[in-house]
């Protein structure tokens, strides 16, 4: 069992919109011959869409607005790679998703930079010690300096940067890289669109094949650049690479599969396999720290330690719920992060927030839209369970009913909209198709009991989860909706000793209740929570729901 975890390599990408996120993915998936033919966001109609970017809306809209799992075997590895939305009104999804994976590769537009979302994505990642990879995207484009781009990591993202290779030339000038630790030039041609493999040429740095490909310029600037970082550049650490404290970078052009492979290569070689993860149910002495030392003794007593052993019982995490992934049938799919022991197909396991034993008979193997059945998995895979309406996220499923994870993380909403139903004979539709799209996570309802009609108030991150919803309720189910933004801009939920009937309520604020039933207030602004708080005594409003 232990030899197949520790071949398991399970990671997201990140990244702010239009870095290359999506497109990095496709050609991961091309070099590590899960397609035979890479496509693109952008590509022309008649060229094929991306395997991540599977519903109509994305396609349609060239962005991704849902997370994506994709399995795939390589050079000895089985890799569970998800795609991850960049849109911060998407960033819900993507925060649920990087508490499924073990480590991230981050890509960056080299032109730009780190962005806004790209940052924030970087802080969920370190405050969960996640071991970060950086690929310096779009190479093939006017760049910024490269030396320039190192110190913005380690000046605006506190984390130092060791560049694996080293760009030779840039913009159209841009022929390959340099790989620092195999002292070898990787030049590269370029195919149509990027579709198939790069074409590339492997020498040293003083080979005459090398000086023909690039301006002397280009060349010269390389070598003096290189000089620089062998005397004043810091030393790869793979310890501070695990902890989090230290990433490799990586530079090259998703679009043109200049870099992909050597990045895929390196990743999955300087990366961990899955770790230990904390059960939130130990009560006992901590022995374990949770890091990569943890990897060495992974069978080791699990009642002396608050980490669950990967060889031990069966366990693991629902993440994500995806509703209508087959259009020709309603299923909702439940995503499941394994994060110890054996799956195998048909077995019973405890479902730990109702107590009750269920049996997992339809498990799928996942790849986009795509899905096979699996009948066994190990710590570190993610399968799909179709079929179970009582799983919820962040539901934990186990073997051994001593084991609870508390992994998923919830944000306070900060967009509300009603949604109408203008259609009373499509009724069933809109109403089946709101509590599935519910289900997924993806928007929060609260219910408003002194409302005269019962119309859904949905509440969201972002705006574009609205969209979405009403995109998917006509598309999936046939029942179209009409969105009426509403005043508010903020929910708290109320302690659990407070008595929601005795509270006193500002002007334009209004009393509600989440799906489990917890009471709250909704605020159209910030100076009235202050006044809230002024007129209840000191009320402390929570911006997550009570035990």
């Amino acid at each position: 069992m232990l030899a197949e975890i520790q071949r398991r390599r399970t990671f997201a990408i990140i990244s702010h919109p239009d870095a290359g996120k999506t497109t990095l993915t496709e050609k991961l998936l091309l070099y590590g011959g899960a397609v035979q033919l890479a496509g693109s966001v952008t590509a022309r109609k008649n060229a094929r869409a991306t395997t991540s970017d599977w519903m109509e809306l994305e396609k349609q809209r060239g962005i991704s607005v849902s997370s994506t799992v994709l399995q795939f075997d390589y050079s000895g590895y089985r890799v569970n790679l998800l795609d991850t939305p960049g849109h911060k009104d998407f960033s819900e999804d993507t925060y649920r998703v990087l508490t499924a994976v073990d480590a991230v590769v981050m890509v960056i537009d080299a032109a730009k930079g780190i962005e806004a979302q790209t940052r924030k994505l970087f802080e969920v990642c370190r405050r969960r010690g996640v071991p970060i990879f950086t690929f310096m995207n779009k190479c093939d484009r006017p760049t910024r300096d490269p030396l320039a781009l190192l110190d913005e990591l380690e000046k605006v993202l506190g984390i130092g940067a060791f560049p694996v290779n080293w760009p030779l030339g840039s913009g159209t000038g841009f022929r390959g890289v340099y790989d620092r630790q195999q002292q070898s030039v990787h030049l590269f041609e370029r195919t149509p669109q990027g579709a198939y493999r790069a074409p590339v040429r492997v020498g040293s740095l003083a080979e005459p094949f090398v000086r023909e490909k690039l301006d002397d310029s280009d060349y010269h600037r390389a070598v003096e650049e290189l000089e620089m970082l062998d005397i004043a550049g810091v030393e790869y650490c793979a310890q501070k690479v695990h902890h989090g404290e230290q990433t490799p970078v990586f530079f090259g052009s998703a679009m043109n599969n200049f870099g992909v492979q050597l990045l895929l290569d390196a990743f999955l070689a300087r990366s961990l396999p899955p770790q230990p993860r904390k059960n939130a149910e130990y009560h006992g002495p901590a022995t374990g720290n949770g890091s990569s030392e943890a990897t060495s003794t992974p069978s080791a007593d699990a009642g002396s330690s608050p980490f669950v052993p990967l060889d031990g019982p069966f366990s693991g995490f629902v993440f994500k719920i995806q509703a209508n992934m087959d259009p020709r049938h309603r299923d909702r799919i439940a995503f499941v992060r394994i994060c110890s022991g054996k799956f195998t197909r048909d077995m019973s396991v405890t479902h730990s927030p109702s107590g009750k034993r269920v049996r997992l008979a339809s498990a799928h193997r996942l790849f986009g839209q795509e899905r096979e059945t699996v009948d066994e998995a190990y710590a570190g895979d993610v399968i799909g369970l179709v079929g179970h309406a009582e799983f919820g996220i962040g539901d934990t499923l186990t073997a051994d009913p001593s084991i609870v994870y508390r992994e998923i993380p919830r944000f306070p909403p900060e967009c509300f909209a009603f949604l109408h139903n203008p259609n009373p004979g499509k009724f069933k539709q809109f109403r089946q198709g709101v509590e599935q799209l519910l289900q997924e996570g993806v928007v929060q309802v609260f219910d408003l009991r002194d409302s005269l009609q019962k119309i859904p108030l949905l509440a969201a991150v972002g705006p574009l989860q609205f969209e979405v919803v009403q995109y998917r309720l006509e598309s999936e189910y046939g029942a179209p909706s009409r969105l009426e933004n509403a005043s508010w801009d903020a929910f708290r939920w109320l302690p659990g000793e407070a008595d929601p009937k005795a509270v006193k309520l500002p002007t334009g604020c209004r009393l509600a209740y989440d799906a489990a039933g917890k009471p709250g207030v909704l605020f159209p602004s910030a100076w009235t929570r202050k006044y809230f708080t002024e007129l209840n005594a000191g009320m402390e409003l929570l911006d997550l729901p009570p035990e």
